[in-house]
């Protein structure tokens, strides 16, 4: 084994023994079931951990994290975990959690082909092409890369909102709010973009189901 592989090895053990000094039932407690109230979307960038940046326990957060935090109404990974999230652990809220710097973004804003990464990001150049006069208006590119993440992140959360799960908990009166973050690397502050659904109303009437 390399010295990597079994350094990540020692450290589990290690962090076994710490959890059970501080609380000896820790293991115990959590292996009776979860009960979050809330489901994370965020990037799957290992610089961005959602439990951690909102001071989470175990327990706490139920977690989905692809590529630029995505939304696709197709993808049955992420519509497996929203509807579990939403139908079974009743969560109360959902924040898709976007981040600057995101390199998927930055993939999306170039013409440069990756591999086959190149069909998901098209996803994202989707976004792009919805807003690229008001991104274009941006002389400076940094600024123009951060607005993009921050208008990623409002679109994944009204495409969560789109979605028949989250449509048909709002119509059963359940108690459901979608929110919008962007994550800071360098401060490790969340911005809150000022998107938070709770019904369907600030959808498209062709968006808004009936049941």
């Amino acid at each position: 084994m390399t010295d990597f592989y079994k350094k990540i090895l020692n450290n589990n053990k290690k962090w076994v023994e710490n959890q059970l000094a501080i609380d000896i039932d820790y293991f115990k407690d959590l292996s009776k079931g979860q009960n979050p109230p809330l489901l994370w979307i965020g990037c799957s960038d290992s610089r961005v951990p959602a439990n951690e940046i909102i001071g989470a326990k175990p327990g706490e957060v139920f977690v989905h994290r692809n590529i630029a935090n995505m939304v696709i109404h197709s993808d049955m990974n992420m519509l497996s975990v929203l509807d579990y999230a939403v139908n079974v652990l009743k969560v109360k809220h959902v924040i898709v959690c976007g981040h600057y710097g995101c390199g998927g973004i930055k993939a999306a804003m170039t013409n440069d082909s990756i591999g086959i990464i190149d069909n998901w990001i098209r996803h994202i150049k989707d976004v792009y092409r919805l807003h690229h006069i008001y991104l274009d208006a941006f002389e400076n590119q940094e600024e123009r890369f951060n607005a993009f993440v921050e208008l990623n992140v409002k679109e994944q959360v009204f495409d969560l909102a789109k979605t028949s799960i989250v449509q048909s908990a709002w119509k059963k009166g359940q108690d459901l709010t979608l929110h919008g973050w962007a994550y800071g690397l360098n401060s490790g502050y969340v911005t809150d973009l000022d998107v938070n659904l709770s019904s369907d109303q600030h959808l498209d009437e062709v968006y808004q189901l009936k049941f």
